[in-house]
């Protein structure tokens, strides 16, 4: 699953982890998150990249919402219930 930077943002501020927190739980790079977070690439990361990322979050409890999946407005995330904040 491809995520945005913004989910990539909003699912740490969710989790309260910095980039150096996610950077230890999905072993990519730290310069690697910061230039997706803030569109800084021509090109979208590795498929392998985006699994690990996704892979991290959920982890942590977070889970991505497609364009239009539980409302109009764009992709979002948010925690799996029961998920500890």
């Amino acid at each position: 699953m491809d995520i945005t930077p913004s989910q990539c943002r909003a699912a740490r501020a969710l989790l309260g982890w910095s980039q150096d927190d996610l950077k230890d739980r999905s072993g990519v790079a730290k310069v690697t998150i910061a230039d997706f977070e803030r569109g800084a690439r021509a090109r979208a990361p590795y498929a392998d990249t985006f699994r690990r990322l996704v892979d991290a979050f959920g982890s942590g409890g977070v889970l991505f919402l497609a364009d239009g999946e539980m409302a109009a407005g764009g992709p979002g995330v948010r925690l799996r219930q029961g998920a500890a904040e």
